[in-house]
């Protein structure tokens, strides 16, 4: 296909895999450690460079079309999350860390088995294989935390305000073992999952693309306003204070004591701008031009507590299935089961992040045979991530199936595949022609 678009063959191929995370959702961003794998699924792309100062880019998909652009001019649209716009970001990512100007071009075809707008972050899978690709084009180096860095960073370009732990794992992963990430610095720790025990990711079919909606960013806002109001409240700098981990950090307490703090310091009611003002002692000019994004200006509601709540809890749910893991790997399945449907409810109830969609599938997965299951990735859509024990999977496969994608009238929900186990994959990697 390559030669056929550009009448030449590749130089070299890079992969970069897409993720589940098993435990800890929406708390990366405020600054605490979460726990996915890389899966098999992941993004290819096939690359030649070129002398001239183009890059081209192509889709082995139809519905995405060809786009081209000068190297030394790359505009990111957000108001468009378009396909190439995710390619853009890696690439502009390495320019901007190295400095570099007067780029020559390349030609790329881009394929993908990562379903799109499912949860699996096949977006950041994409702007991580670009950073990749340009690095591999300049032949330059860095390290594989040096480029999750560089590519969390650049993925803003889109607009939506991540934490990391998409690119993190995507570079960092590798075969037969869960990551434990944590940020500031970055590090990942292996963590062995039961042997006794499988995880399965499930596609409720209903797509969500975080850059196209303000919800995920309207929770990254409210997380850093209940940061400063918890921070506040504890006579801390609270101008300082972005990230809700930042305030546990300066008082030297536990996730247990930050949730007793949230009770005693937020009400359950949502916050007012106007009484966010109040609160912090500032005017709604400062509130809107140095705290707020430019997607959440017209906000007009804030649930701080319940955000607060969710992502303390949830770091500390991390911190616990880890432990289990590693205490007793063979004997916890159900326990960490537990875990993982305290997360969902949380998600759903604190975080509203869920649909019922996804409150459907995870009930579905629990009734035949999953010890736990909950929503993976940014929610609102996408999918879930249930562990079975390996002796139920075939039974477990086939009843999620049929209870949840065969239509009344015997038909299924065209989404294939809609249901698979997964091991842990390994991570970016390059393939060069001999």
């Amino acid at each position: 296909m390559f030669n056929s678009k550009f009448g030449s063959i590749p130089k070299f191929y890079v992969r970069a895999p897409g993720r589940v995370n098993i435990i800890g959702e929406h708390i990366d961003y405020c600054g605490y450690s979460v726990l996915p794998i890389a899966i098999e699924q992941d993004m290819l792309i096939a690359v030649e460079p070129v002398k001239t100062h183009t890059i081209q880019l192509a889709n082995t998909n139809s519905l995405y079309p060809d786009f081209s652009t000068s190297a030394n001019n790359i505009q990111i649209d957000k108001t468009k999350p378009v396909w190439h716009n995710y390619f853009l970001c890696g690439f502009k990512g390495i320019q901007e860390h190295f400095g570099l100007s007067n780029l020559t071009g390349m030609n790329c075809l881009v394929d993908g088995n990562i379903p799109p707008s499912s949860g699996l972050s096949s977006s950041s899978a994409l702007v991580c294989c670009a950073g990749l690709v340009t690095l591999t084009a300049l032949g330059m180096s860095l390290s594989k935390v040096e480029l999750a860095e560089i590519c969390a960073k650049s993925e803003r370009y889109i607009g939506t305000e991540g934490g990391g732990m998409d690119q993190s794992i995507s570079f960092l992963a590798e075969e037969g073992t869960a990551k434990l990430i944590e940020f500031s610095p970055l590090r990942a720790t292996d963590v062995k999952l039961p042997s006794g025990a499988v995880f399965v990711i499930a596609n409720s079919c209903v797509e969500m693309n975080k850059a196209a909606t303000s919800y995920f960013n309207i929770r990254v806002t409210e997380c850093r306003l209940a940061a400063k109001l918890l921070a506040k409240y504890k006579n801390l700098p609270w101008d300082e204070v972005l990230r809700l981990e930042e305030v546990q950090a300066r008082l030297g307490v536990s996730l247990e004591d930050m949730l007793l703090t949230t009770e005693d310091a937020l009400h359950p009611e949502p916050y007012s701008p106007e009484e966010i003002c109040r609160c912090l002692e500032i005017s709604l000019e400062q509130l809107r031009t140095q705290i707020l994004s430019p997607n959440t200006q017209d906000v007009l509601h804030f649930k701080l507590y319940q955000r607060a709540k969710h992502v303390y809890s949830e770091a500390a749910r991390v911190l616990r299935f880890k432990n289990l893991c590693e205490e007793a790997p063979d004997n916890v399945v159900q326990l960490l089961g537990e875990i993982m449907n305290q997360s969902h409810a949380s998600c759903r109830d604190m975080y509203e992040c869920s649909c019922p969609e996804l409150d459907r599938l995870v009930d579905v997965c629990r009734q035949f045979g999953a010890e736990g299951s909950r929503l993976t990735g940014a929610g609102w859509g996408g999918c879930t991530v249930s562990i079975v024990p390996a002796d139920k999977l075939p039974s477990f496969l086939a009843s999620v199936q049929e209870a949840y994608y065969q239509r009344s009238d015997g038909s299924s929900v065209p989404q294939t595949p809609s249901v698979f186990a997964t091991k842990p994959g390994g991570g970016a990697l390059v393939f060069l022609e001999a």
